[in-house]
């Protein structure tokens, strides 16, 4: 492992205030595990980048298979870093409380080595067609493939969203092609293949049948969930929780299916009506948790009643 000497990293400074500017504290674990990761890699490479460089010539024929896990890692400066980390800085907070931090290292783990894989082949394809035999020296680092694959979850999860491309409000749905194309205009000694590889392999995990077959590798190892149906915090606290009924409860049951300002409404009728009744049981039956319908309405009689049993039970 070589140590970086030289100049002063600017962009490195620069993404280590813009982290400090969001605070630790809000950036999720496996965000932050991958900044510290590509951060320690910049300043502690392994190797030279001509040695963790993913390319057809090292990983389809010489069989360098570890430079698919390599390769995403590495960054050629610290420029390159800077805006490939405040890219993952944002995605990571948009889409890890979405998708959990088990499942989102899973994912960024898979996406990292598929994307080199995708990449040799793409860069294989273009050599084929073009006849072109420079395609298969082409040697790419750096985890913008995985972030362009981010993007398009992030998209596809957070739908009807507006981008701002080179000024140009763009829809989300379309968004990440544009910057394919845009950033390979604007530098054009950027990785088209590797950004492209990154998109079709976040199309597969989206449309295609890439999460179901994560699902399936990771089996009962993790606990999964669909972000894109809406959690009930209710049925799952009820599923997991001591309550004695085994059952799962929905938001029906528990709101008795009001609105907000029905709901404050009966809350306060049910206040006054258990300091009536002393206490939280009803004909000596356990209250159901939630909003509480009375089963009749007591006559004024009744009421008084009950108010007079209960001093003198005191």
């Amino acid at each position: 492992m070589q140590r970086r000497q030289g100049r002063v990293n600017a962009g490195l400074l620069l993404l280590l205030y813009q982290i400090s500017q969001v605070g630790l504290q809000n950036i999720p674990s496996v965000t932050l595990g991958v900044l510290a990761l590509n951060i320690f890699f910049f300043l502690n490479p392994v190797r030279p980048l001509p040695e963790v460089c993913i390319s057809v010539n090292e990983g389809f024929y010489r069989k360098n298979w570890q430079r698919l896990l390599l390769s995403p890692v590495h960054h050629a400066d610290d420029w390159h870093l800077y805006y490939n980390m405040i890219s993952m800085l944002w995605k990571g907070i948009m889409l890890e409380k979405k998708l959990k931090s088990t499942w989102f290292a899973y994912i960024i783990v898979v996406f990292s080595v598929l994307i080199g894989v995708v990449y040799m082949a793409l860069e294989f394809m273009l050599m084929k067609i073009l006849d072109d035999p420079s395609y298969e020296m082409n040697c790419a680092v750096g985890f913008s493939g995985v972030l362009f694959a981010l993007k398009v979850l992030n998209n596809h999860y957070n739908p009807g969203r507006v981008s701002s491309v080179l000024g140009l409000q763009i829809s989300s749905k379309y968004a990440c092609w544009v910057e394919l194309v845009a950033i390979h205009l604007i530098s054009p000694g950027t990785s088209f293949a590797g950004h492209l590889a990154g998109i079709l392999v976040g199309l597969m995990y989206t449309r295609g049948p890439l999460k179901k077959i994560m699902e399936a590798c990771a089996g009962g190892i993790f606990s999964l969930s669909d972000p894109a149906r809406p959690r009930d915090y209710y049925s799952d606290y009820y599923r997991y929780s001591s309550y004695p009924y085994g059952t799962p409860r929905n938001y029906y049951d528990y709101t008795g299916g009001l609105t907000e300002e029905e709901q404050l409404e009966r809350a306060v009728l049910n206040s006054l009506t258990e300091r009536d009744f002393g206490g939280a049981t009803y004909n000596n039956e356990r209250r159901p948790y939630g909003f509480w319908f009375p089963p009749n309405q007591h006559s004024e009689e009744e009421i008084r009643r009950q108010r007079l049993r209960r001093f003198e039970r005191r």
